[in-house]
Parts: C-alpha cells; sequence; structure tokens
C-alpha cells in the first residue's frame, strides 16, 4: 500500500512538471536582418524618443559612464542583481535581429526572442498595457540609435531561481496581459496621466509594496516601500509631506527635480526626473496628465485651511539652531547645515531646501536623512545646481543620530526616532560595503 501510494505520488509530481515545463515553454522567433533605420518615418521615431524619456528606459540600460542603452546597470533585487541588457541596434550583442513582433512579445509578454523568459526587473507587467502604436515608435526609435557592441555581466540571481522558465510560475501568480483600458468617468488629461503612470513609467514599480515573491501588492498601489535602500514615500494621500503635493507642485518637481514647498530629488528618483521627465523632449502636457493623476489619488485638491499656517511654522523654525550656544545639538547643526537650509523669506526658496518641508524629517524611519546626509547630493544626483556635501567622513555615527533627533524634535511634531545610532551604522555599513 505504501509502495502503491508512493508510485501515485511520483506520477503525479511528473504529470505536474511536465504540465509546467508545457506552460512554460516558449518558441523562438527567428532574426532578421537589422532594419534599415531609413525605413521609419521621423514621426515615429520621434514618438518613440519622447516615450523612451517618459518611461525613462536608459535608467535601466546604462552602465556607470557608459553608452545609451547599451545596458549593465545593475538593478538590487532580493533574489540577487539583475543587469539591464543592451537594447541598442547591435545585431550580436543588442537587439539588431529583433523583428517588431519579437519586441512586442518582450515588451508586453516578458519573453526574449530566444523563447526565455524575462525576469520581472524587466517591468513587462507594466508595459503589457502599452498600445501597439506606441510600441511600434518605441521599437523604431531603439533602432535607429548606434548600435553599440556590448556584453552586460551575468545576472546573480539565486539558483533555482535564477531558471529562466521557473518565469512561467511568477507569471501565473502576479502577471496579467492586457492593454490599457481608459477610465470613462475621468478626463482626457487624467486617463493619459493613468497610462503614461501605469503602463509606461512604471511608477508602481518602485512607490508599491512587493510580498515575498517579489510580486506588487495591488491593494498597496503607490503606498510606499523601500528601493536600493532608500524610501519611495507613498503617493497617496498618506504622503507624509507636511503640505499637500498639488498639480502645479507635482508638476515643478517631475520637470525640475525641486519645489520650494517639498525640497529636492536624490537617489533613484533623480534619473527619472534629470534623464527623463526633465527633458524637453516630453511635453509639459505629458509631465503634468502625471500630476493630473496623482493629485487626484491623493486627494491635494480637498480644502486643507492648515496650509499657511504650516508654512508660517516652518519659516519660524529655519532660525532655530543660530544662538543657540547652550545647545550643542544646536550648535551642531548650525555649523554643518545651516549656512545652506535657512530661509528667511515667507515662502522656502529652491536653491535652499526648508528641511521643515521634506518628507526626509516626515517619513516613520530616519533612513532618507541618514542617507542624504552620509552620501550628499553631487551634482550630478540631485536637481540642477543643487549639492550637499558627503558628511560620511567628518561626522560620527553619533553626531548624524544627534542631527536627525534634533530635527525631528524642532522641525516637526512627531515622535522621536528610536535607536537612532544603530540605524546610521546600519546605513554607513551598507555604504562601504563592496558591490
Amino acid at each position: 500500500m505504501i509502495r502503491r501510494t508512493g508510485t501515485v505520488a511520483v506520477a503525479v509530481a511528473c504529470f505536474g512538471l511536465a504540465g509546467f515545463f508545457f506552460l512554460s515553454w516558449r518558441s523562438a522567433i527567428g532574426p532578421i536582418e537589422r532594419p534599415n533605420p531609413a525605413t521609419f518615418s521621423p514621426e515615429s521615431v520621434a514618438t518613440g524618443e519622447s516615450l523612451a524619456a517618459a518611461g525613462h528606459c536608459l535608467s535601466c540600460h546604462i552602465r556607470p559612464g557608459g553608452q545609451p542603452y547599451a545596458g549593465g546597470y545593475g538593478v538590487n533585487t532580493p533574489f540577487g542583481i539583475i543587469y539591464g541588457t543592451n537594447i541598442t541596434a547591435d545585431p550580436e550583442t543588442g537587439i539588431g535581429r529583433w523583428s517588431l513582433e519579437a519586441f512586442d512579445r518582450a515588451m508586453r509578454e516578458g519573453v526574449s526572442r530566444d523563447g526565455s523568459h524575462l525576469f520581472a526587473a524587466f517591468p513587462y507587467n507594466a508595459f503589457t498595457k502599452l498600445s501597439d502604436d506606441d510600441v511600434k515608435a518605441l521599437y523604431a526609435y531603439l533602432m535607429t540609435r548606434p548600435a553599440v557592441s556590448s556584453t552586460v555581466p551575468r545576472n546573480s540571481v539565486w539558483f533555482p531561481l535564477g531558471i529562466r522558465l521557473f518565469q512561467e510560475g511568477w507569471k501565473i501568480l502576479f502577471f496579467k496581459s492586457g492593454r490599457y483600458q481608459p477610465n470613462p468617468a475621468k478626463s482626457p488629461e487624467w486617463n493619459r496621466g493613468a497610462y503614461l503612470v501605469e503602463a509606461l513609467a512604471d511608477c508602481g514599480g518602485c512607490h508599491t509594496p512587493r510580498n515575498a515573491f517579489g510580486g506588487e501588492k495591488p491593494r498597496y498601489a503607490y503606498s510606499g516601500t523601500v528601493v536600493d535602500n532608500w524610501i519611495a514615500p507613498p503617493l497617496t494621500n498618506a504622503n507624509p509631506s507636511p503640505i499637500p503635493w498639488t498639480r502645479d507642485e507635482l508638476f515643478s518637481y517631475l520637470r525640475e527635480g525641486v519645489t520650494p514647498l517639498h525640497g529636492a530629488t536624490a537617489a533613484t528618483m533623480t534619473p527619472v526626473i534629470r534623464n527623463a521627465l526633465a527633458l524637453s523632449i516630453v511635453p509639459d502636457r505629458d509631465v503634468r496628465a502625471i500630476a493630473i493623476y496623482f493629485s487626484d489619488i491623493n486627494y491635494s485638491g480637498a480644502s486643507r485651511p492648515d496650509v499657511q499656517s504650516m508654512l508660517t511654522e516652518a519659516i519660524a523654525a529655519s532660525s532655530l539652531g543660530s544662538g543657540q550656544e547652550y545647545d550643542p545639538d544646536a550648535n551642531l547643526y548650525a555649523a554643518a547645515c545651516m549656512s545652506c537650509h535657512y530661509n528667511s523669506g515667507t515662502v522656502p526658496i529652491s536653491p535652499r531646501p526648508e528641511l521643515a518641508l521634506t518628507s526626509s524629517l516626515t517619513l516613520p524611519e530616519p533612513t532618507n536623512f541618514i542617507q542624504v546626509v552620509l552620501r550628499g547630493v553631487g551634482d550630478t544626483e540631485g536637481a540642477p545646481s543643487l549639492v550637499m556635501p558627503a558628511y560620511a567622513s567628518s561626522l560620527s555615527d553619533a553626531d548624524v543620530a544627534r542631527l536627525a533627533a534634533y530635527l525631528r524634535r524642532t522641525r516637526t511634531r512627531l515622535p522621536p526616532w528610536i535607536e537612532l545610532e544603530k540605524k546610521v551604522a546600519a546605513v554607513r555599513k551598507e555604504l562601504t560595503a563592496p558591490n
């Protein structure tokens, strides 16, 4: 009886495994000769250029100091590092031999030309919503870029997750193929914004929490999560910024990387703005459509009678730290930070971000504050013309913890962060860890 039960179990397992392999298999699509760039219309190429910028494609397909779209950027995931591929028109190391059919399948189904499944670090779960015309335009743009011969590093995804076939299991659980469907109850501008956010830019990829398998949690869309050891804040009404993100503030931030009422960009959001949404090839109307979409889901249009009082209070606190010789924490702040962050007018000026208005002090965890203090912000890492020195070598863990505690205490009404020195040490350790 036991032997028979075991035999049945093995048979069922083999049948299930065979069925999974059958579901996972995808045929290869034959190679083509590299298309002549002259066969693509200038209008299609221009549209593709704008779409590639709005979708910040370059962010994941260029290594530091590398050639555009030649790949090599490492995406850190809980399962290992996945490198952006070469998507130039090089026939050997890029996609020069890919037909439109192969490109379309990769974009919208997550399957490579050779039939292998792509890792979900490539956001085909968002790109599946792209329209036929936009996929064609992106193909036209990439096929007319200079071909660059460049091989990217091997992915370091754990075994057996690195076996491409197993990605079918992820797709069964979390992937839903289908095009974007406009919401008839919303305006054309809102729908354009939703399309750009959900189908092209994949904002949820960085701002939506994920489960243990790396799938997004739809119930918590845009509610914020941790990306590359930074907190990507909520884009909903749960956003902790003291002053709501209105359409105009969102537009200015996405276009320029800084606003008077919310401070400046940093970390992984920088290339999304500087190398994408800030470019003139992305029309104002598209950036404004994104702002309209998010200002709707974060309820910024709701009446907030306390906004002016919050602004007045923040400006009044800007001078705290000056002339307080009796307070060593205030003296530390005055020596290290105040010269660049003090505002004396009725409204902060963009080159001097007002700390009382930034989410780095109002998030539940001090991660972003610690990161920016230790790392600083280089001239290519934040909003144009805004830089901040790195204090990792000049301030101890205790000093950074004191600064965080002082600013949290004097610039917000929120409870103090706990175990600050321990958290500073953890961030510093990550900074010095070998890549």
